[in-house]
């Protein structure tokens, strides 16, 4: 056991004196500590804006709803479902019912222009008229201020995301979309969902002034359990009355975050491995300016029996460290700067906006951290390798 511990007590021994001469080395040590916390935070920083619009895609399905569209058809926007069809829908078997009848929503989705809070400039918000069925079909839906919109009237709900994102959506306020005025008269919450982005009103009210009198564009519907979407599913996809389809909820919102997310998360990974590069060549300059400045001290151990083992493992031990302090901070800065910040991004199947916030997850930090610990590794290899091959006889000349 003494071979074992010997070697242990050598890189301890080591690693400590290299750890006391950082501050003889603040300069360089600096460097690379900015280095590593700029790639971790900036890493965790992108990945946080792709993990937010994907969580709240995610938050907007329910594994006992199902979205029915036209046959054909990939999203709302391209999609069309006749009044009759509606009925039909709302007659399937595996539709939850309530006292006040089935819970299938026929909606219609339009894009109207409003301008965003911080720049003034205009951006595509989605508008969904509505009917009652709406309210109970989705069941994270919570009206958290004033009243629900009263039917045949030019009456708006907001999403809570729609209210932080957009100009003149607090409750009381009129928004003028063409020749119309719209008052608003509440303000709801969807779970997190993408539905906190939209603004609501009567459908009916909304098929008039958009001109949309032949119909809707889904059907939010929801069933008495998950398993019976296949009820649902295959006899509403049979009947020859209809040409529709349906979708789970989360099935099809998965679909509607995938693009973004990967380019996001593309995108996050090349800033930060370009980043990284940087800061392995910081990390290289602080080692060998760590092991130029230790010279008659490794080449003093050597003399006296330590192992050039050791010698490689103390080196790259504190790279490690350097790096992981680095690592830590730039975590740290990414989850106070960025966890929970609300912004809003253009949805590509849709082309409106998408309200969200950052999500800052325990696998992000730990996804940082692994990257500072191959900047740590990286940056130490080739100066441990040079601190164990030093001459000792050269370097013990060197003044």
């Amino acid at each position: 056991m003494s071979g074992p511990i010997n070697w242990i007590s050598q890189i301890a021994s080591i690693t400590k004196f290299g750890l006391l001469s950082i501050p003889q080395r603040f300069g360089s040590v600096g460097a690379a500590l900015f280095g590593v916390a700029g790639v971790v935070g900036v890493l965790v920083g992108v990945l946080s804006m792709a993990a937010g619009f994907k969580k709240a895609m995610a938050s907007s399905a329910e594994p006992d709803t199902a979205i029915v569209l036209r046959s054909g058809s990939e999203d709302e926007m391209s999609s069309g479902i006749g009044h009759d069809e509606a009925r039909l829908i709302a007659d399937a078997p595996g539709l939850a019912r309530s006292a006040e009848g089935p819970l299938a929503s026929p909606e219609l989705f339009v894009i109207i222009n409003l301008p965003k809070r911080s720049t003034l400039t205009d951006a595509n918000v989605p508008m969904r008229g509505v009917e009652r069925a709406a309210f109970h079909a989705r069941e994270k839906f919570k009206l958290v201020k004033g009243r629900l919109f009263e039917g045949g009237k030019n009456e708006v709900i907001v999403g809570t995301g729609a209210a932080l994102e957009f100009a003149g959506l607090d409750v009381g306020n009129k928004i003028k979309l063409g020749r119309n005025e719209w008052d608003v008269v509440g303000m709801f919450s969807a779970g997190g969902g993408t539905a906190e982005s939209e603004i609501w009103t009567d459908a009916t009210v909304l098929q008039g002034v958009y001109h949309r009198d032949s119909g809707y564009q889904s059907v939010y519907a929801r069933l008495t359990a998950p398993d019976a979407f296949f009820q649902f599913s295959n006899s509403i996809a049979t009947d020859p009355r209809m040409s529709v389809k349906s979708l789970r909820q989360t099935d099809y919102y998965a679909s509607k975050s995938t693009v973004l997310t990967t380019l996001i998360n593309t995108l996050g990974f090349i800033v930060a491995a370009l980043m990284a590069i940087g800061a392995v060549f910081a990390a290289l300059n602080t080692m060998y300016n760590s092991v130029s400045a230790r010279t008659r001290e490794i080449a003093t151990l050597r003399a006296l029996g330590f192992g050039s083992g050791a010698v490689i493992v103390a080196v790259l031990l504190e790279s490690l460290a350097i790096a992981l302090v680095g690592g830590t901070i730039g975590a740290a800065v990414a989850y106070l700067a960025f966890n929970g910040f609300h912004t809003a991004t253009v949805n590509w199947q849709t082309f409106s906006q998408v309200t969200f916030a950052f999500d800052v997850t325990p696998q992000l930090l730990i996804q940082g951290i692994v990257w500072a610990t191959a900047i740590g590794l990286v940056g130490g290899l080739l100066p441990a390798l040079r601190a164990a091959r030093l001459p000792i006889a050269d370097a013990l000349r060197e003044l």
